[in-house]
């Protein structure tokens, strides 16, 4: 069995004044960064997006409306870059987002609601207005990466959004409401459950804190 012969914050604490290859002992700890405690509660927005993802309806384009949607774009389909900064695509982000207050807005995944992005901007975007994220000081926004050409990439987005219309589903009033019901049943005993976890989680982190002798 696994025991901590003394409380985990109090593993290490040396003299200040110790030099260890050229670096003080200050110097060594300034580069160390412990991992930040992930919270099992803190998943939560996750599957609520998963809860609204798997049941929203995704059409396939064709070859022709993709061509359309990057000719709107700006975007040349020999390399297929990033909409909202240039970076290179490596997905295709929802323009308008599909969950929003942990709720599904009726857009669906097809090609009139969705734009290449790259990993960095979908990010950083999420379920935000797009053009108010470009615009803001958000952490790896376009703004905040000093991209210089926003204005044109938003008037391109602008016209895309003109072109095409995009399919918005009520789900309420198409899916019985029993089968409605029973998804988000599941939804709330997913989270109730994270919530009941992530105390025990909180106790165990007590209890391994504790002195050998105050363990019982």
């Amino acid at each position: 069995m696994l025991r901590l012969a003394t409380p985990i914050l109090a593993l290490y604490k040396p003299p200040l004044n110790v030099v260890l290859g050229g670096m003080s002992d200050a110097d060594l700890l300034s580069t160390f960064s412990m991992p930040k405690a992930s919270k099992i509660t803190g998943r939560s927005s996750s599957i609520t997006n998963a809860f609204v993802n798997a049941i929203v309806p995704k059409v396939l384009p064709n070859s022709e409306q993709i061509e359309s949607a990057l000719k709107t774009l700006r975007i040349s389909s020999n390399m297929v870059v990033c909409c909202y900064c240039g970076d290179t695509s490596t997905e295709w982000d929802h323009l308008r987002p599909v969950v929003r207050d942990k709720k599904p807005t009726g857009y669906i995944s097809e090609i009139a609601n969705l734009v290449p992005a790259c990993g960095k901007c979908n990010q950083s975007k999420g379920n935000k207005d797009w053009e108010v994220w470009m615009r803001s000081a958000a952490k790896l926004s376009p703004t905040s990466r000093g991209i210089q050409d926003i204005e044109e990439r938003i008037e391109a987005l602008r016209n895309y959004e003109a072109k095409f219309t995009p399919t918005i589903v009520d789900f309420e009033s198409l899916v019985p409401a029993q089968l409605w019901s029973e998804h988000w049943k599941n939804h709330s005993e997913i989270i109730d459950a994270m919530t009941r976890a992530q105390e025990n989680a909180a106790r165990i982190t007590e209890y391994l804190s504790r002195d050998p002798e105050d363990r019982s």
